[in-house]
Order: C-alpha cells, then sequence, then structure tokens
C-alpha cells in the first residue's frame, strides 16, 4: 500500500516511446535531445536517435488526475486490526501474534508531478488510436478503476467518455 506525500507537484506531459531505453537516471541536457514540434493538424513531431516520431495526445477523462509518483525507501507501519487493544489478559500471547500478523507496512510515495493528458509516440507515421495497444491500455485502465471506484447508482463512464446506466 502506499501514502502519497504532495509537496509541490509540477504540471507535465508523459510521454509513451516506442522503444527500450537502457538508461535510469538524469540527462544534462533533455532540450538537445528532446524538442518535440506540432504541425497544423495538431500532430507532435521529433526526432530521437535519428528516428522520426509522430506524437498523439490521449486526453484523460473529465474528473481524472494523472500522478506521477516517486516511491521512497521511508515507509509507516500501522495496525489493520484496532480489536486487538480489547482483549483479555490470559489472551496476551495470542494478542502480541495477531498484532504482529495486522501490522501492514506502507510505503511513502512522493507526488512529483500531475498530468491530464499522456503522449503517445510512434515510428514513421501518425498513432492509429483506434488500435494502439497503449490507447486501448489507457482505455482499460480507466474502464477498470471505474469498476473498483464507481457507485452503481451513478453510472459507469465508458471508455469512450459517455455515461452508460448499469443495469
Amino acid at each position: 500500500m502506499l501514502a502519497i506525500h504532495s509537496a509541490s507537484p509540477k504540471k507535465c506531459t508523459p510521454n509513451l516511446l516506442p522503444c527500450r531505453i537502457d538508461h535510469n537516471g538524469p540527462v544534462n541536457s533533455a532540450s538537445r535531445f528532446w524538442t518535440p514540434e506540432s504541425d497544423e493538424k495538431g500532430t507532435s513531431h521529433v526526432h530521437f536517435r535519428g528516428r522520426h516520431l509522430h506524437g498523439t495526445s490521449v486526453l484523460l477523462p473529465q474528473n481524472y488526475t494523472g500522478a506521477i509518483l516517486n516511491v521512497t525507501d521511508e515507509s509507516i507501519s500501522t495496525s489493520s486490526n484496532p480489536s486487538n487493544a480489547l482483549r483479555r489478559e490470559d489472551d496476551d500471547n495470542e494478542a502480541e501474534e495477531d498484532a504482529e500478523m495486522d501490522t501492514e507496512e506502507i510505503k511513502i510515495a512522493e507526488q512529483i508531478g500531475t498530468f491530464d493528458e499522456i503522449m503517445i509516440w510512434e515510428h514513421g507515421g501518425k498513432v492509429d488510436v483506434e488500435n494502439s495497444a497503449f490507447v486501448k491500455g489507457i482505455g482499460e485502465w480507466i474502464g477498470f478503476a471505474e469498476g473498483m471506484h464507481c457507485d452503481d447508482e451513478h453510472g459507469v463512464i465508458s471508455e469512450t467518455g459517455k455515461e452508460k446506466k448499469e443495469s
């Protein structure tokens, strides 16, 4: 489980690139390597390591906010069973064992950014929004989140963004 600590997140746009990068760390001059430009049709273009990429922006649904998190090594522990304190003295050994089992470690995650759109890139041509695995994955993730968190009486918002009532 995560506890999110939000200090002062900055607005950004995550990019899904069709490549594998074997580097995990800062880049000294990001503007030297990454300078996307938009054409008159709204498609973004950039050359990355000699390859021409075409980008399409995918907006999150209206009441959604994306969060970029950095999971830290810090954690807090909490007891998920508050009834342990109400046990009798002759149950002390059992209470200690149960308390050890019920303690849950919660990692602290720093919220370093927020976003309301994701830029998806493709080699050599415009992103096929209907068949893109990335676009489908985002839609499925949103549908899954709504299935878990949406009340039945309020309906569910479909992948197309139109509200539908469940029967």
